[in-house]
């Protein structure tokens, strides 16, 4: 029996999807803490406690988690480490973990880098939170606070126009409910219409080149 359960422990360590997690713990700030996984096809889960049991999944497209496997394979999945060691404010404890198909976990801690690609994979990790944060607040809003439903818009709005918004095909359910509802303000309605549009407009084609 121990055997077996071996092979098949090794079977699904084989089996398993890479995967890249990001977190962050700050005392201090809100949230404190923030777990991002996302694996390789794309698939992501946000988690604001290390308890979480039934974090908010939502899907990258594969060429968005292609980049960051990319940015994670030059950083040679975070063997090396990424901290500066220069003496900066605390900006809070931010983990890189790198879970393969086969071989045990890699891993860097560090609280400053300048290494820019460190930097680089940082930032969009941070944007992806910030749009999982963003989400979890309009759905807030909408059960319990209407009157908070433009402002929560308005957040979404400004990723959105940063290029900053992670996976914004998971806010149009959000977005029809508030678009085709009358219990929520005109304003909050008109704008939740319009990013619909914009969030579920194909792309443009790009014009061939003379």
């Amino acid at each position: 029996m121990k055997i077996a359960a071996l092979l098949l422990c090794c079977a699904l360590q084989l089996c398993a999807i890479p995967k890249i997690v990001f977190t962050k713990s700050f005392p201090g700030s809100s949230p404190e803490y923030v777990s991002v996984s996302v694996n390789r096809d794309g698939a992501l889960e946000y988690k604001e406690s290390p308890t979480d049991d039934q974090p908010l999944k939502a899907q990258l497209q594969k060429a968005e988690a292609a980049q960051l496997f990319d940015l994670a394979e030059k950083l040679d999945y975070f063997k090396t480490p990424l901290e500066s060691g220069l003496k900066v404010a605390n900006t809070g404890k931010k983990t890189f973990r790198y879970e393969g198909e086969s071989g045990p976990p890699s891993e860097t801690i560090f609280n400053y880098s300048t290494n820019p690609l460190g930097q680089q994979l940082l930032d969009r990790f941070e944007q992806i939170a910030a749009t999982e944060r963003a989400y979890l607040e309009l759905d807030r809003t909408i059960h319990f606070d209407k009157l908070g439903v433009n402002d929560a818009l308005a957040e979404i709005e400004s990723l959105w126009l940063k290029k900053e918004l992670a996976s914004p095909e998971q806010f149009v359910p959000l977005l029809t409910r508030v678009a085709s509802h009358e219990s929520f303000m005109h304003i909050a309605r008109e704008r939740a219409a319009r990013l619909k549009d914009e969030f579920t407009a194909p792309p443009p084609i790009a014009q061939a080149s003379k």
